[in-house]
């Protein structure tokens, strides 16, 4: 049997606004195996959260829209399911852990209620059990069983997310998307999440999506990494390859702009410029302005996914030996 979970070939979700049409994702590919982690990494505005929920069927529709492309989930096909059927797969099958935890509970319902609330949509049990699922959910994430009747503004930002963990995580889901989970927390809560992760993914056998801009907490938990800029996958490789061989430049300048402690610097090197606006993406490869290895062709020519080894791919013209 096959080990890939979750395929993604060529996906193109655009927004169509009165401004202008927002190319937000554009002829994106990836794949992930059972078990597997990866991150998804790039600026604010890159596409990653529409990547997200272009799996979970969530893209807002309108104005979102998706205009081309296959997403292929433990083989079935995501896009051609109808919303009922999606709704079976949500917190069932794919779950989803969003950005800031206030937001993505419901104020005026107990915690425990909550998860409880998921056990029961997704599971044949009674309302009795699937409160004692939901408590022994809460202490699987470290929050006492005396806390379980408490409402979300009781709760710290770092204990709200691991009710949000609780409830994605409620149904065991073979694949979990966490969309950057510890941005609003401190320094200190963001290690105490992220160490709980990677217990709980252990633990469940569960593959997960990253979505980051830290390259420091894929190092911690991911097993491989892709690189988005201005909506498309540029750099995808296993971890310790990416972080050691670094090619598409895009990638290399991340990697230049980051602190390096064993080295003394006094300036760091930031890559010139601004992400282009996705209403008006420049012809050509989308990096080639900001791009100090730019080429004639790089203007006119989009690059294709070129295999540099084997699971290592760019998107550059530079690898390319037809250009």
């Amino acid at each position: 049997m096959s080990n890939k979970l979750l395929d993604i070939k060529e996906l193109s979700v655009h927004y169509i606004t009165d401004d202008g049409t927002v190319m937000a994702v554009n002829d994106l590919s990836l794949s992930l195996d059972k078990g597997e982690t990866l991150g998804l990494v790039g600026e604010t505005g890159a596409g990653k959260t529409t990547t997200a929920l272009s799996i979970m069927g969530l893209v807002p529709d309108p104005p979102g829209k998706i205009i081309g492309g296959e997403i292929e989930f433990d083989g079935e096909q995501l896009i051609e399911k109808s919303e009922s059927e999606l709704r079976k797969v949500r917190g069932n099958k794919i779950s989803m852990i969003f950005q800031d935890p206030m937001t993505s509970l419901n104020p005026i319902m107990p915690v425990r209620d909550q998860i409880a609330e998921v056990i029961l949509l997704h599971n044949q049990l009674t309302a009795r059990n699937a409160i004692a699922k939901a408590e022994e959910m809460l202490l699987k994430v470290g929050i006492r069983a005396d806390r379980a009747k408490e409402f979300p503004h009781q709760f710290s930002g770092g204990m709200r997310q691991r009710v949000v963990i609780a409830i994605a995580l409620a149904c065991n889901p073979a694949l979990l998307i966490a969309d950057e989970p510890t941005t609003a927390l401190d320094v200190t809560i963001q290690a105490q999440v992220l160490e709980l992760m990677k217990e709980l993914k252990a633990e469940f056998g569960t593959a997960l999506i990253m979505i980051t801009h830290d390259l420091g907490i894929v190092a911690e938990i991911c097993d491989k990494v892709a690189i988005m800029y201005a909506g498309s996958i540029v750099e995808q490789a296993e971890k310790n390859v990416l972080f050691t061989e670094p090619k598409h430049p895009y990638t290399i300048g991340l990697f230049n702009s980051i602190p390096d402690i064993d080295v003394d610097e006094s300036i760091l090197k930031p890559i010139k410029g601004l992400m282009p606006d996705p209403t008006d993406l420049p012809p050509g490869c989308p990096f080639h302005p900001r791009c100090d290895s730019a080429m004639p062709d790089c203007s006119r020519v989009i690059p294709g996914s070129i295999a540099i080894s084997e699971d290592h791919y760019v998107k550059c013209l530079l690898f390319d030996e037809g250009k």
